[in-house]
């Protein structure tokens, strides 16, 4: 475990929050993504502690010690984003950099767009920026566009997700093996080793659970041991998963809840960086591109051949560095 960390829980937008804290300095708030835990940041909360910050991981809500409220709509964009944003004005330090990654992106993406005055650059990994498209017509709505996608042969996980119930059945059957082969599945490693002959992209035969989708190793990748993988088991074991498919469970009101900001965009400092065979969160070419068209002042965007999803933890050398010199050009 990491050393000198420090356990926080606050009160905040409704709920309790938990985070852990190193460090003295500016800060930077990190947001984790699905089915994960602050400790997804364990490699960059000590380097920067290290360089002079103050590392600040949350645990997001429906996760580990934070609240896992029951009501579905407690998931959407506002109440992810009203979370940071407790967490950032608790620590009353002035504007904060915040940083994501998977689900924990588009939470940072949208809490330096809506919040500007409070969070002074954003860093994700992973899941590019998709700017406002405002409210769709009636009749229509962003689940029913990912099905026509799919079309009648297939089956996509944030669709799987959708139904309560379905998707905590399929993966709380055995979370051990849920969390090891979700994480193996959607890593480099799965490809490097030839057992994925392409990316995973989210789609898969229609009538097929998620768990059936699962590629689960012999031997953990390098960058992840059993001890690591024991944390995140204990993790959802103690919350379930229900909290993190609600999550997804809130697709269809994101339309709505940024249409307040749309022709508007991220102009603090951005840095964005993802993995070559990661395709589960929309690392495309078209979604970075139309990202690098959308950000006022994208300061640095990477793709790093042969990574996988979990960057941070798949590529910390190379995320630290990345992000390190992006965070001391802002001072």
């Amino acid at each position: 475990m990491i050393s000198d960390l420090e356990e926080h829980l606050i009160q905040g937008n409704g709920i309790q929050i938990h985070y852990v804290t190193k460090g003295q300095g500016p800060v930077v708030v990190m947001c984790h993504g699905f089915p994960e835990s602050w400790y997804s940041w364990r490699h960059q909360i000590d380097a920067l502690a290290q360089a002079g910050y103050q590392a600040v991981a949350m645990s997001m809500r429906g996760y580990g010690k934070t609240s896992a409220p029951q009501a579905i709509d407690a998931y959407d964009m506002n109440h992810l984003v009203g979370d940071v944003v407790a967490v950032a004005n608790h620590l009353n330090q002035g504007p904060v950099v915040v940083a994501g990654h998977d689900w924990g992106a588009p939470v940072a993406w949208y809490a330096a767009l809506m919040r500007p005055d409070l969070f002074r650059a954003v860093a994700c990994l992973s899941v590019p920026y998709t700017g406002p498209i405002g409210a769709l017509p009636e009749g229509i709505d962003l689940n029913g566009l990912m099905a026509q996608t799919a079309g009648p042969d297939r089956d996509y996980y944030r669709l799987f997700f959708q139904d309560p119930g379905k998707a905590e059945t399929d993966l709380e059957a055995d979370i051990a093996r849920s969390v090891r082969g979700f994480i193996y599945l959607i890593s480099g490693d799965a490809m490097a080793n030839g057992d994925i002959s392409e990316p995973f992209d989210g789609y898969f035969p229609a009538g097929q659970s998620l768990s059936q989708q699962l590629v689960i190793p012999d031997e953990l990748p390098h960058w992840i041991n059993e001890e690591d993988l024991s944390f995140y088991v204990d993790q959802i074991s103690s919350s379930g998963f229900r909290g993190g498919l609600n999550w997804y469970r809130n697709i269809n009101r994101l339309p709505a809840i940024t249409a307040p900001f749309l022709g508007s965009t991220i102009n603090q400092p951005s840095f964005y960086m993802g993995g070559s065979t990661d395709l589960i969160a929309g690392n495309t070419p078209e979604a970075i591109s139309s990202m690098q068209q959308a950000l006022g002042d994208l300061r640095h965007c990477e793709i790093i051949e042969g990574a996988g999803h979990w960057l941070q933890q798949e590529r910390p050398l190379e995320v630290n560095k990345a992000l390190l010199n992006f965070i001391n050009s802002l001072n």
